[in-house]
């Protein structure tokens, strides 16, 4: 049973290009589902063994350990996805999952940052004159004028960012990648980080385009430290995550007349309707609950 979760997963990889964080998140998912059957029924020896009572069973457990609704979905779209690659590899006779419901998951929209709110962000670390001021300004340009994903702004390396060019090459590794332009502005923000933060910072024959103090590659962890310091620095006082960034870049997009197979685009969307919720916001954005937020796109910026 085991095996044949890591097929699935060398699948998933192989097939779709799923990310090394999806293929983890589906590996504890399908170990955690395989620890309560093998609890529930100790004999077990097969998924084909596996009915649909006993994913009931499963389903009550993420209630009862008070799993939101949507965690709860995710793991349970996961496990039928696995059932329909056995399903299909003929190493089930049928498919359990087939009728097994998921809890109903409240839509809400993504939070993005106002126009004031993104300016102050980005200017809270231009007063660092520092190397680590040069690296810290030019994560949040980078982030906000590309709404790169955290994973691959921490996987870049210094060589894929064409300065001439004024292109970012990124995507995860082995995966689909993609080249998403970047302003002069930017790019000069880059090149200042580059000549006076990095290259005084890195370790020799370190790849990485942003290193932490210790000249290494800095991690996604490092990566939220910093922008919960300028957050703090900006007193804004929503929660703000580098998943926001990327949601406020989607949204000025939009409100620029970028059309959403443009903005997929750019952010390495699969489905164009992933990126639809982006629309809501900009349509809904003169409603009383979205005072001014996706109105304004930022000129200054040059994103």
């Amino acid at each position: 049973m085991e095996e044949q979760i890591r097929e699935f997963l060398d699948a998933m990889h192989a097939g779709k290009g799923y990310s090394r964080n999806t293929i983890e998140a589906y590996r504890n998912d399908l170990t955690q589902l395989l620890n309560f059957l093998l609890n529930e029924r100790p004999s077990l020896a097969s998924w084909g063994r596996v009915d649909k009572p006993l994913l009931l069973q499963f389903v009550l457990h993420l209630k009862e350990r008070q799993y939101t609704p949507s965690s709860a979905a995710r793991k349970i779209a996961v496990v039928k996805s696995f059932y329909h690659f056995l399903l299909d590899r003929n190493a089930i006779e049928s498919d359990p999952t087939a009728t097994l419901g998921a809890p109903k998951v409240e839509k809400r929209l993504p939070q993005i940052l106002s126009s004031d709110e993104i300016e102050r962000l980005l200017a809270a670390p231009a007063r660092n004159q520092t190397p680590k001021g040069f690296r810290d300004r030019a994560i949040l340009e980078l982030l906000f004028a590309t709404g790169m994903r955290v994973s691959e702004l921490t996987a870049l390396d210094a060589d894929q960012v064409n300065l001439t060019g004024r292109t970012v090459h990124c995507g995860a590794r082995g995966g689909k990648r993609r080249v998403i332009p970047i302003s002069e502005r930017v790019a000069n923000i880059l090149d200042h980080y580059i000549q006076r933060g990095r290259a005084v910072t890195a370790n020799a024959g370190e790849r990485a385009l942003f290193v932490n103090p210790h000249g290494e590659r800095l991690t996604r962890q490092g990566l939220w430290l910093i922008i919960k310091e300028y957050v703090r620095d900006a007193e804004i006082p929503m929660p703000v995550t580098p998943h926001t960034l990327r949601h406020s870049f989607a949204v000025q997009m939009l409100n620029r007349g970028e059309d959403l197979q443009s903005v997929q685009r750019m952010l390495g969307h699969a489905n164009v309707a992933t990126t639809q919720v982006y629309a809501r916001i900009v349509e809904g954005a003169a409603g009383e609950n979205s005072p001014e937020r996706a109105l304004a796109p930022i000129n200054h910026h040059d994103t």
